[in-house]
């Protein structure tokens, strides 16, 4: 019955225009004809007869012709509001023709249009704000300076030095998602073997929390950075530069979300194919409540646990790092989340690898 349905589809004058407008031809022909039997049964006259049918035509016209319009006259009007910047306005999609599609497709269209609308209004938002706190607090360090109220002493310009780099941050990870949202990052994924390159991820990541003097409020010297790599021989293929981003925002949110001399692990093992690649992050911080897992990875949102907990540094952050993360997993066609855990919070990562017989590994140093 449905492979019926769909093959009566195109004589159908309720689900196709062309069976409209068909119908519309047949049923005038019909009245037509049917005034001039009765003009010849009834000996009336051709004249009176041509009348009433031109009547009966056009106001059947008119009719189809209302229905069918009608969708592009609501179309016009919903198109100049957003053409005004009012993307809330929606098509009546109840019709089954080819202007019902019409509609629903325009009203995802719409949809698309007010998201990406709302998208760049809390960019701009989002991003004069964080960019504000760092100039307002770097302009402040140099009028104390510049008017005497304090000296230019080494604590003073380290002072400067973190509102700096908080801004070279910003800025290169807003560069990081405008290349990943326009495509213009090509993947240039490679076999390699995970150990040497996740202890160097990590080599990183633990000289920039241990020099003190240069660090930010949310580098931490006193979380201890592990690693296990299960086999120790253990091959990957993946895209080394875009990895690194995603291990090393990782690790950067779980050190800040540590407990004083807290502990992050890294683990690595073998996913469904050779090539592929099971990661895995865990913190001992206070994790992320269930009901806000599934935002975490959105742009410019941050936890709200970090500032209330006793011992919890500000992180300065800029919410950027987990939307990066997820960008250059989504850019290998792998998976990443929130998975459960009894203590702190475990994210994983799931990237495929590449299909068939991996070559021959190469170091990632």
């Amino acid at each position: 019955m449905r492979r019926l349905w769909v093959a009566l589809r195109p004589v159908d004058p309720m689900r196709s225009v062309k069976a409209a407008l068909s119908a519309l031809v047949i049923g005038s022909v019909i009245i037509a004809t049917g005034l001039v039997y009765v003009a010849i049964v009834s000996s009336t006259q051709l004249r009176i007869i041509t009348v009433f049918s031109l009547v009966a035509s056009l106001l059947l016209t008119q009719f189809v012709a209302q229905r069918l319009t009608a969708p592009l006259s609501e179309m016009t009007e919903v198109t100049r509001s957003m053409a005004h910047g009012d993307y809330s306005r929606r098509m009546t999609a109840g019709r089954l023709d080819e202007f019902g599609e019409l509609a629903r497709s325009f009203n995802r269209m719409a949809a698309d249009l007010e998201a990406v609308d709302r998208h760049r209004k809390e960019l701009v938002a989002n991003v004069s704000h964080e960019l504000r706190t760092p100039i307002t607090a770097l302009r402040a360090v140099l009028e104390n300076v510049v008017d005497g109220v304090s000296t230019a002493d080494p604590d003073t310009m380290r002072t400067a030095l973190r509102q700096t780099e908080r801004l070279g941050r910003l800025v290169e990870q807003l560069l990081d998602l405008s290349r990943l949202d326009s495509g213009a990052v090509p993947l240039r994924a490679r076999s390699f073997e995970v150990w040497p390159y996740l202890s160097g991820v990590l080599r990183e990541a633990g000289m920039a929390a241990a020099g003190s003097s240069r660090s930010t409020p949310a580098s931490r010297g006193d979380v201890s950075l592990h690693l296990d790599v299960q086999p120790p021989g253990l091959t990957a293929h993946a895209d080394t530069e875009r990895l690194h981003q995603v291990v090393a925002n990782l690790v950067d949110n779980a050190v800040k979300h540590s407990p004083p001399h807290g502990r992050v692990t890294v683990s690595a093992r073998r996913g469904a194919t050779p090539t592929s690649l099971a990661l895995e992050v865990l913190d001992e911080g206070p994790g992320i409540p269930e009901e806000q897992r599934h935002r975490v990875f959105e742009r410019f949102t941050r936890g709200s646990t970090e500032a209330t907990r006793p011992g919890a540094l500000r992180d300065g952050g800029t919410g950027l790092g987990l939307a990066i993360a997820r960008w250059a997993v989504d850019l290998h066609g792998g998976l990443i989340g929130v998975a459960e855990s009894p203590r702190g919070c475990r994210i994983q990562v799931s990237l495929p690898g590449r299909p068939g017989r991996p070559v021959r590994p190469v170091s990632a140093d």
